[in-house]
């Protein structure tokens, strides 16, 4: 697959395309027929000098039948747009989970949600149950309860379903796969699969975990959408990454190796890298004679990491030497966190899930917050085993001096960069190291 180089847009005429962040901005770029959802998203994060870590995506979304997907790398944009309505959009955002499935496949696929035509002795290996679904003439299945809301109707209905390469179909006699048993519900080549985000207020859905089979003629009509619905997230998600695998095979294999094979190559994306909510930070490395710019993401964060420490130790020396300093280091600890792309001052509880949802739910995706309830608190949020759980890190006083604390002050620090760098490297009280910051696009 070509690369799209930072000026391809302006070097073939194409179509126009409005692209939205998180905040409701919106960016009209013009870019060329043929231009893939990968390298769209390559193009906006080097005009807007976003750390590039392989897990930014497209997505679509229709708010008016409240809908979303992240688009296949591989996928034509302009294509895609001429199915979509006016009020629809392309929204730019993290997922990390995009290909999590590759990593840690057994996650996804339960045992007893997954079948072979022909039963296997014994358990299948990891790498093997992949190589299966990718494999064209292997036939493996998902099999299992889904709540199925019937066509133009309000009433769902709790049915044995099957997912195989040829569509999706349910069971007439419990959960038999007799052919002359099962009805095709949907078929998967002229189709995608979206996540309902309103589920339960627009459909009147049984549980949380709603999903959607959408034909690709379909622009508007909620009464041609088939709508699912799963006991829980690990269901649900199990489902439609099925879907997707069964629908593109090795195709979602070749996306996933993409970024892996480029790190070798010199890329057209090595700009200067700064963070998506301070436009005006460039991440650079001066240890050396001269500055250069980081475009590593691992290396950029370490670098705001220093940074951050860099600052707290000036402002303590010139404290010291009785120089007058803007801000005294009590008042410090207090605001140096804000530069950080993990930090998102005060918003809700229900806004933090709605981000780590929206950006994967894998293990380790964090964010820190103010914590409403406590104005000289905070709120760790994180991901851990598709669950999001909240940690309240406290201040507390030592010999006169005061620290933070998310384990009643076993474990002290100055502030919550420090606090970060820990729980980055150790895994503490929490259940998990924290891996993925989750953070928002500033277009």
């Amino acid at each position: 697959m070509p690369s799209c180089s930072p000026d391809c847009c302006l070097l073939r005429p194409g179509e126009i395309i409005k692209i939205f962040s998180e905040d409701g901005m919106g960016k009209v770029v013009e870019i060329p027929a043929d231009m893939t959802a990968r390298d769209l998203c390559q193009f906006l994060v080097y005009k807007n000098h976003c750390v590039d870590d392989n897990s930014w995506a497209l997505v679509e979304h229709h708010p008016a039948l409240g809908l979303e997907r992240c688009l296949e790398d591989h996928e034509l944009v302009v294509q895609v747009q001429t199915s979509m309505t006016s009020e629809s959009k392309f929204l730019f955002r993290k997922n990390y989970a995009k290909y999590e499935f590759f990593k840690n496949p057994l996650n996804f696929f339960p045992e007893q949600m997954v079948a072979w035509c022909q039963e296997a002795n014994g358990t299948i290996p990891p790498s093997q149950l992949l190589q299966n679904f990718l494999n064209s003439s292997s036939c493996p299945e998902i099999q299992g309860y889904l709540y199925v809301k019937e066509m133009g109707r309000k009433s769902w209905k709790k049915l044995y379903v099957f997912l195989r390469r040829s569509g999706l179909y349910f069971s007439t006699k419990g959960t038999s796969k007799e052919p002359r048993h099962l009805q095709l519900l949907a078929d998967l080549d002229d189709s995608n699969v979206f996540t309902v985000i309103t589920g339960r207020k627009l459909h009147n859905a049984p549980t949380d975990f709603e999903f959607c089979i959408k034909p690709n003629k379909v622009r508007n009509e909620v009464k041609e959408l088939r709508m699912l619905c799963a006991e829980d997230e690990q269901s649900r998600t199990c489902w439609m990454t099925a879907f997707r695998l069964f629908k593109y095979g090795i195709l979602l294999y070749q996306n996933y190796k993409i970024p892996q094979q480029r790190k070798t190559l010199l890329s057209h994306f090595s700009a200067p890298v700064r963070s998506v909510s301070e436009n005006s930070l460039v991440a650079m490395d001066f240890s050396g004679r001269i500055g250069r710019v980081i475009d590593n993401p691992v290396e950029a964060q370490s670098a705001a990491m220093e940074e951050g420490h860099a600052w707290r130790k000036r402002s303590q020396r010139m404290n010291i030497l009785g120089s007058p300093s803007p801000l005294h280091p009590s008042s410090l600890s207090g605001v140096i966190h804000r530069t950080q792309l993990w930090f998102h001052g005060r918003i809700s509880r229900e806004e933090s899930h709605k981000m780590i949802h929206q950006q994967g739910r894998v293990d380790g995706m964090f964010l820190l917050r103010d914590s409403q309830s406590n104005p000289k608190a905070f709120v760790l949020t994180l991901c851990h085993h598709q669950k999001i759980k909240h940690f309240q890190i406290l201040p507390c006083e030592e010999d006169g001096q005061m620290f933070l604390s998310l384990d009643d002050g076993a474990t002290k620090f100055t502030d919550l960069i420090q606090l970060v760098e820990f729980y980055t490297l150790n895994r503490g009280v929490l259940p998990c190291k924290l891996k993925h910051p989750c953070t928002t696009v500033a277009l």
